[in-house]
Formats: C-alpha cells, structure tokens, sequence
C-alpha cells in the first residue's frame, strides 16, 4: 500500500533527510517544510502514479527541490552561502539506493542542535525530533514534559539556532566537550526508545542499530573520554539482550527471568571493553554507574545464577548522589523492592512527584506490581489499567494485561 510505504520511508529516513537539507541549505526550518511538502505530495502522487522503487530517496530528491524552490522565490535571501544545486539523477544514479543518494549527515546535525547558543534543557529533545523523527507527543512523554511547553521550546531553539549563526559543521575536537552531554543524552534516549518495545517491532526500532554505530563512531574519535564509552558499553549490554526479551507467545520477558543462555555474547564482550576503558577502575560519571548496572545483569551465565539485585541497589544508591531525577528514582525502587520488599519500595515511590510521572507507564506498571505482591488487588488492578490506558508496546501491553488478569 501507497500509505504504508510512505509511513514507513518517512519514519525511517526522516533523520537523515532532514539533516541532509539541513546541512547543505543551512536553515532547520527549511528542511522540515520541505520534507513536510514532500510528503504531501508523496501522498497525492503514488496512489495514483505508483509507489517509487526507492520511496526514501524519492523524498530526500522532491524535499531538496521544494527548497530551491523556496530559495528562487526569496532570491533577497539567498546570500547564505550553501551548497550548489545537485544536477537532474541520471537513469544510473536513480538506480542507487537512497544509502548512497542522501548524504548521511546526523552526526554534524546532531552537534548543531547541540551548540551552546541552544537552552540545555531542550538540545536533546530537538535532535531527537530532528534527527530522529520523534513526535512532539513522544518528546513530552519521554521528558515528562506538557506537549504546549515542549513545542514552545522547540521553536524558541531552532530561532537562537538562526539567530546566533550557528555553523553546520562538525567543531573541532576541543570544542566538543561544551556539547558532548547533549549529544550523549539524546543518543541515549534514542536508544531508548528502541529499547522499549521488547519485540523491536515498535516505529523506532530502527534506532538500536544506528545508536550501535554512532556510538562506535564516537568511541573511535574520543577513545578516552569515559561517558562515550560507558554509553557504547551500556547499549551493547542492552542490545545483547535482545533475544531474550520476549516469550514465545509474543509477550515481553522481564530482565530478571531472561534466559542468559540466549543473550548475544560478542557484544557483551565487546560492551565489558569499551566499559574498562571507561572505568579505569572508578565510577566516574552517571553513564558509567548505568553500565555497570547493565553490566552486573550480564554477568549471568543462567537463570541458576543469583539475580543481582543488591549489587544493582548499591549502585542505584550511588548513582543517587551525581543524578537524583524521579526516572533514578524509579528504576532504583524496583531494586529496592528484590532488596527490603515490595512495602518499602511502595513507600519510596509515594514520596516522587506522581503528576510529573502519570504519563510515564513504567511508573503505573511498578506500583501494580508491588500492590499485586502486597496483596493489594483492588488497587493492583486499577494500576494495571492505568499502564495500559497510556498505550504501551504491544509485548509490554500482553504481559501487564496477563499480570492484571492473574489478579
């Protein structure tokens, strides 16, 4: 289908499309519109002419025209010094696929969204929209933020991009620390959102193989600087697992019951590398206290193996102390649960801000689970459907309805 095809390309190329034009024509404003147009156009023309061979190529080439198009009509404008026009695609080059025909340039896109001149608290949510093609709906839920105030943000970063003049270019290597954490938090939440349909069948699936090369790419370029390691190592850790996440009947496979013998061990191998280069010995940062919790659970070799719940607690409790958010929180109150008891965890996780995390389901689903272990299943009950109420991933979504019904 026509539809679907397009759903797809634009889902899928979006990030590298836009920051293509981006790079190039020197304006984010231009390359959305453009492949905003695209898009529309794409819509009219395939159910009637016929899906293209390369459906994303097919965009990044009308998106690229869309813009020369808008430049023509503002020749007063056009003293931005970009790139020369690429000339009509020969028969030869139509045939390439659209790897080779749109530029890859997120990682010079990234790094502009991440400039100075941009508010810390929202560089990572503008690449991830960029780059990533993450909606306004799940850049709010990710950063427990109202979609208006998200959206106010976004508008305000990308006019102190334009009005500050910021180069598209990569910076020179001493200028990268100024940027290094945003850019490092949204190839983290990018990941994530990979990471959160267990049967990597989500729209965003696409995302733990490209976060496994970006990180590659900047291990290779700052191979001493320990959170880009601790972020390559903790997206292996993560990624090996993979196998194990989900049932047979389709329904997502807590970490604590994954079956080890199924976890892809070269990447553990290659996540405990890039994680002693990040360690040295210490727990130097938050992203390497992270690591180290993924890399404790990777230490299991079966399910005959303890689960290592206090070792994960204790980092938990010293992660404390350098990140202190209600996501740390959270994750933590599931270790304490193993620990000290389901009451106890209960009580910590009344002490966080429930109206920052009622849109978040992992919030809901914990707080049914320890009401479930507390015999409480009334309000389990009500907790469950409230996880559910929120859409989560269909793995997520079978195995909280099969704990709600085993009430």
């Amino acid at each position: 289908m026509p539809s679907q095809a397009l759903e797809r390309a634009v889902r899928e190329a979006s990030g590298r499309i836009i920051a293509a034009l981006a790079a190039r024509f020197r304006n984010l404003d231009l390359a959305e519109d453009a492949l905003a147009e695209a898009a529309l156009r794409a819509a009219e023309t395939w159910p009637r002419d016929g899906q293209p061979r390369d459906p994303a190529a097919w965009l990044y080439r009308v998106a690229e025209r869309c813009v020369l198009d808008v430049l023509r009509r503002r020749r007063h404008e056009t003293s931005v010094d970009f790139d020369p026009p690429a000339h009509e695609p020969n028969a030869e080059e139509l045939l390439l696929d659209d790897n080779r025909l749109i530029p890859d340039e997120r990682l010079r896109l990234i790094f502009v969204c991440c400039h100075p001149a941009v508010a810390a608290e929202v560089r990572a949510a503008l690449t991830l929209k960029l780059v990533c093609g993450l909606t306004t709906t799940e850049l709010a839920r990710a950063f427990l933020l109202s979609e208006p105030t998200l959206a106010q943000r976004l508008v305000r970063a990308k006019r102190k991009i334009a009005e500050a003049g910021v180069s598209f270019e990569i910076p020179r290597p001493e200028n990268w620390p100024e940027r290094l954490d945003a850019v490092l938090s949204t190839l983290e939440i990018a990941y994530s959102k990979a990471h959160e349909d267990a049967a990597g069948a989500g729209p965003h699936a696409g995302f733990a193989v490209e976060m496994l090369d970006l990180t590659k790419l900047l291990a290779e370029l700052l191979p001493r600087e320990p959170d880009v390691l601790a972020l390559a190592a903790l997206i292996r850790f993560a990624e090996a697992r993979r196998p194990a996440r989900l049932a047979s009947d389709g329904a997502m496979v807590p970490l604590s019951e994954q079956d080890p013998t199924l976890w892809r061990r070269p990447l553990i191998l290659d996540a405990r590398r890039y994680l002693a280069g990040a360690t040295g010995g210490i727990a130097s940062s938050p992203r390497v206290m992270l690591a180290l919790i993924h890399a404790a659970w990777c230490g299991r070799s079966s399910l005959a193996d303890p689960a290592p719940w206090p070792r994960v607690l204790a980092i938990y409790d010293a992660l404390l102390t350098w990140r202190d958010d209600a996501i740390v929180r959270l994750n933590r109150a599931v270790a304490l649960s193993e620990v000290k008891g389901p009451q106890t965890a209960l009580e910590e996780i009344g002490r966080l801000d429930t109206a920052t995390l009622g849109q978040f389901p992992p919030y809901h689903a914990l707080r049914a689970d320890l009401l479930r272990r507390l015999g409480r299943v009334v309000e389990a009950r009500e907790a469950y459907d409230a996880a559910l109420a929120l859409e989560p991933p269909p793995a997520e979504a079978l195995w909280l309805k099969r704990r709600r019904d085993g009430l």
